[in-house]
C-alpha cells in the first residue's frame, strides 16, 4: 500500500498551471496496473472476511484493467477454489502459466487442486515444474510425493523426498513421508528409521510415533511397539484409540497383568463403560482370578440383567473355579433365542458329561446342530465331547463331514489335524495344519503345532525352527510355544539355545511335566546331571504314572559327574 500511495501521490503532483497531457499507451497501462493492484487489495480484504463472491467480482474488474497479469489470473483461480469451482480455477491457473511460464505459484496450486479431486496423474507435471522452479521450497516436494504414493509410484516418491532432505536436512515432514512411503512398500525397518528421524526433529509429532509403532508391529517387534505406544500415552489416558490399541497388543502378547493395570487405570479415569468392564472381567478370568471376575460380571448384570453375553462369562468364571452347579445355573438362564446360548450350550453339555449324563449331553449338541447347521462352534464342541469320551473316530468323522459346509474354515482344519494326530496319522495331521497356514499365515497355534510335530519327528528342523520363531514372535509369553522352540533347538543339538528357551518355558508353566522333562533332557545333554535330576523328579511328581520318567531317573543315577 505504501508503494501504491507513492504512485498516486506522484501522479497528482504538479508545478505551475495545469496542462493537459495526452494519455500515451504506456501511461494508460501503468495507470491500469496501479488501479488493478488497488482492486486486488480490496479483493483480499473481502476474501479475508469470507465474502468470496464480492472478492471474485472485484478481481474480475481488476483483470479487465490488466488482463495479461499472471498474478491476477492466479488470484481469481484461488477464489474460484474457495467457492468450489475447481474446473474454472484450473482454466485461470493454466492462463497464468501461459502468461508467465516461470511463475511458480499457479503450478503448485494447479497440482494440489488436481490431486484434491482425485486426478493425481494429471497433477504430476504441474508439481514437478513447481519443484524445478524453486527447489528450495518444500511444499511442492511434499505434494508431489503424496500424489506419487497414491499412484503407487514409490521409487519416484522416495527419490523426490530424498531430494527434499538433501536441500533441507531439517525437513521433519520429508522424513515422515519417507517413513510412510517405505511402510507402504512394506520395508518397515527403513520406515522406522525415518519415523525416528522425524521424531528427533519434533518429539511431540504423535502421528509419526503412531506410524512407527505400527511399523514395529508389522516387523513382529511387539515389545518395541508396546513401548512406543506407552510413550505416546505418557500417562495421558484421554488418548483413547492409543490406549485401546496398546491394551489389545498387550492381550495379544499375553501380558495380561499389564493390560489389566491399564484397563483399571482407564476405568479410574472415567472410561468405565461396559466394554472396559467386560475386558477387565475377562482378564481376571484369564489370570485365574475367578472371584474378581465373578464380582465384575455380577456388578454388570445388576445394571443390565439382560446382558446374556456377560451372563455367559459369569458361567465360565464359576466353571473355571470348579463350581459347576453355579455355572450350570447361569448358563441355563440364557434364553435359547439369544446368540449367547450357542456359546453356552457347549459348556452345558460338558457339565452334563461331568454329571454322568453323557447321552443327554450328546443329544443336546446334536439337536443344536440340527437347528443351527451354519454354526461351526457346535460341530467343534460335539467333536471335543466325543474325544473326551474316547470316541476319536466319531469326533473325526463329524468334522470331516462338516468340511463340505465349511470349505475355507481354518479352525475346522486345525481340529481335523489335531484328531489325525490323536490317531497317530502324522502326515495327514501335517497336511491339515498346512491348510490352516495357507489361509491364516500368522495362526500361532498352527505354527506351533506344525513346528513341534516336525521337531518330534526329527524332520524339516530348519522349517520347524522358522515356524516356531514366528509363533513365539506373535505370543512371546506363551510357555508352551517357548517349550516348542527350545525343543527344536534341542533336536538340532543347539543345547545352549535349547536351555535358554526351555528355562523360560519352565518359569512360565511350572506344573507341566513335559516342559520339565524337556528342560531336564537339555541339562542332561550338557552333562549338568544335578540339574537334570531335579527336573526329572519334578516331572515325575506332576505325573507319577509316567514310567518313561522313572526310567530316565534310574539311568541318570548311573552317570558320573555333577549329581
Amino acid at each position: 500500500m505504501i508503494a501504491l500511495s507513492a504512485i498516486l501521490l506522484s501522479s497528482c503532483a504538479t508545478t505551475g498551471s495545469p496542462t493537459r497531457v495526452d494519455p500515451s499507451p504506456s501511461r494508460l497501462a501503468y495507470g491500469n496496473q496501479s488501479r488493478a493492484l488497488y482492486l486486488y487489495s480490496r479483493a483480499r480484504l473481502s476474501a479475508y472476511d469470507g465474502d468470496f463472491p464480492t472478492a471474485l467480482s472485484i478481481l474480475r474488474d481488476a483483470l479487465e484493467l490488466d488482463p495479461a497479469s499472471p498474478f491476477l489470473n492466479n488470484a481469481v483461480a484461488e477464489v474460484k477454489l474457495k467457492i468450489g469451482q475447481a474446473q474454472e480455477a484450473m482454466e485461470y491457473f493454466d492462463k497464468a502459466i501461459k502468461l508467465d511460464p516461470t511463475y511458480r505459484e499457479p503450478y503448485i496450486m494447479a497440482g494440489t487442486t488436481l490431486s484434491s479431486i482425485g486426478k493425481d496423474r494429471e497433477a504430476l507435471d504441474y508439481l514437478r515444474k513447481a519443484v524445478q522452479l524453486d527447489p528450495s521450497r518444500e511444499d511442492a516436494y511434499l505434494h508431489l510425493s503424496l500424489a506419487l504414493s497414491r499412484l503407487n509410484e514409490y521409487e519416484e516418491t522416495v527419490t523426490t523426498l530424498k531430494s527434499l532432505i538433501k536441500v533441507n536436512p531439517d525437513s521433519m515432514l520429508g522424513y515422515y513421508y519417507l517413513g510412510r512411503a517405505y511402510s507402504q512398500m512394506k520395508l518397515y525397518r527403513e520406515a522406522v528409521g525415518y519415523f525416528q528421524k522425524a521424531l528427533e526433529l519434533r518429539p511431540e509429532f504423535e502421528q509419526a510415533a503412531l506410524d512407527m509403532a505400527a511399523s514395529y508391529e508389522a516387523l513382529g517387534d511387539y515389545p518395541q511397539a508396546i513401548e512406543t505406544y506407552k510413550n505416546i500415552l505418557d500417562d495421558d489416558d484421554s488418548k483413547v484409540p492409543v490406549l485401546q490399541r496398546l491394551i489389545q497388543l498387550l492381550i495379544q502378547q499375553r501380558r495380561f497383568e499389564d493390560a489389566l493395570d491399564l484397563l483399571k487405570r482407564a476405568a479410574d479415569s472415567g472410561l468405565s463403560g461396559p466394554e472396559t468392564m467386560r475386558k477387565i472381567g475377562l482378564l481376571h478370568l484369564e489370570l485365574e482370578q475367578y472371584d474378581d471376575a465373578i464380582k465384575v460380571f455380577n456388578d454388570m448384570l445388576e445394571k443390565d440383567s439382560s446382558a446374556d453375553q456377560i451372563r455367559f462369562y459369569l458361567g465360565m468364571a464359576y466353571e473355571e473355579k470348579g463350581d459347576i452347579d453355579r455355572a450350570y445355573a447361569e448358563y441355563t438362564k440364557i434364553p435359547h433365542a439369544s446368540a449367547a446360548y450357542l456359546d453356552a450350550i457347549g459348556h452345558i453339555a460338558f457339565i452334563l458329561k461331568e454329571k454322568g449324563k453323557t447321552d443327554q449331553a450328546v443329544g443336546m449338541l446334536k439337536d443344536a446342530i440340527a437347528g443351527n447347521p451354519g454354526q461351526l462352534d457346535l460341530y467343534l464342541n460335539l467333536s471335543t465331547l466325543y474325544e473326551s469320551l474316547g470316541k476319536v473316530d466319531d469326533a473325526l468323522a463329524l468334522v470331516l463331514g462338516a468340511e463340505k459346509d465349511f470349505p475355507n474354515e481354518p479352525r475346522l482344519f486345525f481340529r481335523i489335524g489335531v484328531l489325525y494326530d490323536k490317531q497317530g496319522k502324522k502326515n495327514e495331521s501335517i497336511e491339515q495344519m498346512k491348510k490352516v497356514l495357507a489361509i491364516s499365515p500368522k495362526d500361532s497355534q498352527a505354527l506351533n503345532f506344525l513346528g513341534y510335530t516336525y521337531a518330534e519327528l526329527g524332520i524339516n528342523l530348519e522349517q520347524a525352527l522358522e515356524y516356531l520363531k514366528q509363533a513365539v514372535a506373535i505370543r512371546p509369553n506363551d510357555g508352551f510355544f517357548l517349550d516348542s522352540l527350545g525343543w527344536v533347538y534341542f533336536k538340532m543339538k543347539k543345547f545352549d539355545e535349547a536351555v535358554k528357551y526351555l528355562e523360560e518355558a519352565n518359569r512360565q508353566v511350572e506344573e507341566d511335566s513335559t516342559i520339565a522333562e524337556h528342560l531336564g533332557d537339555a541339562y542332561y545333554a550338557k552333562r549338568e546331571y544335578h540339574k537334570a535330576l531335579k527336573l526329572y523328579k519334578r516331572a515325575l511328581k506332576i505325573e507319577p504314572e509316567r514310567k518313561d520318567l522313572a526310567d530316565k531317573l534310574r539311568k541318570l543315577k548311573g552317570e558320573p559327574g555333577d549329581r
